[in-house]
């Protein structure tokens, strides 16, 4: 279409530098505007925009949902705050189909739609001259790597398709043209038009839905949110979902065939939200409403705003495993109130987050169940860092351009697991009070691991001396461990890893403590067990504990890891059932590289069952899941 930019783009998508400008107005047309960062580690080297000299500030969407063809379209109107220089914006954009751009009174400008360099997107760069305000019309990609479109098939109801996004880290650019950089925070609005009778959720306030006559055969929901947020946090999902109020401010979204089941699970909601403002103060968000999702959403949970989104898989019938519900609920301060500004610090999003989960654990459930849960944590990061080695530069928990994290037990472990030496150091009154004043004093705000270090330093520590000795530089930016660690109580675990040392000596199963175990000491005592079991002893666990028949998939996972590792035939066909109906990637990925991992007999089976349920999983699982089957023997 409009190729005019050749030239200009050169300059356009150069690197990016911090420029001199300005200070930001606290608003643009009545509504707030975060602040972006400048310094040199705030600079996101996975976006194209380039935010100091053009922004945008807010969203507004007007899209209908195509089921039959899986694709959106529509307008995007941006608000743009830009340097009274500026020419260009330069948003990103993955796959999307560029129709036009226009300015507010509907005339055409000029814009380029760069190269696509298979990771990032293709940058979109708009000649906006003096114009702050531009609609484009566009339409994503039935690709589009954000949503996942489900036949009815693939439901619990089976009559009506179902559509979710996850746009975490950089897929909200498959369908929507801003600038996707956790920096760049922006308010946003949207009406969303879906076939009668679907309905519609989304990460914002809902607002009254269009009037239609009775027979439409469409209709329009209506979603704010007038809080500036990171983009990876516009969530969509629509389908044939119903509500139940859970307390005065949360409720819980779901097809009516899981509903009973999803709110019986997370009755303990409102006591989660006001043990979560009594540690770290007020819930600034409004409602703190949940949609459980159909098993291909990807992810144990995502901390949307507004509308956490739940994998049904946490349901287990006895609230064992809610800590999720905790974890979602404190990103409502660690993560989407103060917002790592780029990726490489993730760790202020879910190492703070898994802290704070734990704190609400305690709060709700007691000290046992929260150091448990805390002790399974730890032994994750220990077993990673045998895996990877103590000095892995990924093992840090900030990582530069170029390294890689070593993955979650790091990211969210690992992070917790340094707030925790920190609390214990200096004791749980001052530890709280400098986090609630880190929550005040950046909300809604993008943060680096150097502002947090900075904060630690001036807010926390007494003196230069006191900063040194918590080795507070060395825990964010040195990899491994500090000598210092704080580490869980085991004798938390002590039956547990008594019982899981009686059975490895002579294969004496638990059978009536099993029953009377939470999930946690369930969860520990079968990663206690020897790695090499016999078919005869895993049959006999089995049929003893019920392993096959368990409503806990956290612990009906870890069985099916043990007995693939072991070649058990019987587990194939249970590993199959589980692989075709769940989508997390924290259960997929892992045994398919069990079962990769043994030889043609396995390889076979991973071929096969992959070959199947590829085309039921989301983008992300499927990213997980080519890199295990790509792997060598």
């Amino acid at each position: 279409m409009m190729r005019l930019l050749a030239a200009a783009l050169l300059v356009v998508t150069a690197a990016c530098t911090t420029l001199d400008r300005a200070p930001e107005p606290a608003a643009v047309d009545g509504r707030a505007v975060a602040p972006i960062l400048t310094t040199p580690d705030a600079l996101d080297t996975q976006t194209y925009a380039r935010p100091q000299e053009a922004r945008v500030t807010h969203v507004a969407l007007d899209l209908a949902l195509d089921f039959a063809r899986k694709r959106v379209g529509g307008t995007a109107d941006l608000t743009i705050l830009a340097r009274p220089d500026a020419r260009w914006i330069v948003l990103d954009s993955d796959e999307l189909e560029i129709l036009r751009v226009t300015d507010a009174a509907g005339n055409e400008l000029p814009f380029t739609l760069g190269k696509d360099d298979g990771d990032k997107g293709a940058p979109l760069t708009v000649d906006i001259a003096s114009q702050r305000q531009i609609r484009i019309q566009y339409t994503a990609s039935a690709n589009a790597q954000a949503l996942q479109w489900l036949d009815p098939a693939q439901t619990a109801g089976k009559r009506h398709p179902f559509l979710f996004s996850q746009g975490q880290e950089i897929l909200n650019r498959s369908w929507i043209p801003t600038q996707d950089s956790p920096g760049i925070r922006q308010t946003w609005e949207a009406k969303i038009a879906v076939p009668t009778p679907l309905n519609v959720v989304m990460s914002g306030e809902r607002l009254p839905p269009d009037v239609v006559p009775a027979d439409s055969a469409r209709r329009t929901f209506r979603f704010r949110m007038d809080k500036p947020v990171p983009p990876y946090l516009i969530a969509i999902a629509a389908g044939d979902i119903a509500f139940r109020p859970l307390g005065p401010r949360s409720g819980v979204w779901a097809e009516p065939a899981v509903l009973d089941a999803a709110a019986a699970e997370l009755a303990d909601t409102e006591k989660m939200i006001d043990a979560a403002e009594a540690l770290y103060g007020p819930y600034r968000w409004g409602r703190y409403d949940m949609i459980v999702l159909p098993p291909a959403f990807p992810y144990g949970g995502m901390e949307n705003p507004v509308m956490t989104f739940l994998t049904p898989t946490f349901i287990a019938g006895d609230r064992s495993l809610t800590g999720l519900v905790a974890h979602e609920l404190a990103h409502s301060w660690s993560g989407n109130l103060v917002t790592n500004a780029v990726w490489g610090d993730g760790w202020l999003n879910e190492g703070v987050t898994t802290y704070f989960e734990n704190r609400i654990v305690e709060a709700i459930y007691g000290p046992k169940r929260a150091t448990q849960e805390a002790l399974l944590d730890f032994a994750a990061i220990e077993e990673k860092l045998a895996e990877v080695g103590r000095d892995a530069p990924g093992t840090a928990l900030h990582h530069p351009e170029g390294v890689e994290s070593s993955g979650s037990e790091i990211v969210y472990n690992k992070g917790a697991a340094f707030l925790r030496t920190i609390e214990h150091a200096v004791g749980r009154e001052r530890f709280d009070a400098w986090l609630r004043q880190w929550f005040d004093g950046h909300a809604f705000q993008p943060a680096t691991s150097a502002m947090i270090l900075a904060d630690m330093q001036r807010n926390l520590a007494r003196s230069p001396q006191e900063a040194r000795a918590l080795r507070l530089r060395e825990w964010i930016y040195e990899p491994g461990l500090r000598a210092n660690v704080w580490r869980p109580d085991p004798a938390a675990f002590a039956e547990v890893d008594g019982a899981a040392a009686v059975y490895a000596k002579g294969r004496t199963i638990p059978t009536a403590a099993w029953r009377g175990w939470t999930s946690a000491e369930r969860q520990r005592f079968l990663k206690k067990l020897p790695q090499e079991l016999i078919a005869k002893d895993l049959a006999a666990l089995d049929r003893a504990l019920g392993l096959s028949r368990t409503g806990n998939n956290e612990e009906r996972f870890l069985w099916l890891e043990l007995a693939l590792a072991n070649r058990y035939e019987p587990a194939v066909a249970q590993a199959d059932a589980f692989l075709s109906s769940v989508g997390r990637t924290k259960f997929v990925r892992p045994l398919f590289e069990a079962l990769m991992g043994e030889g043609d007999w396995g390889r076979t089976i991973a071929k096969r069952i992959y070959a199947r349920t590829r085309p039921t999983y989301h983008s992300v699982t499927q990213a997980a899941i080519d890199k295990v089957m790509a792997k060598q023997p």
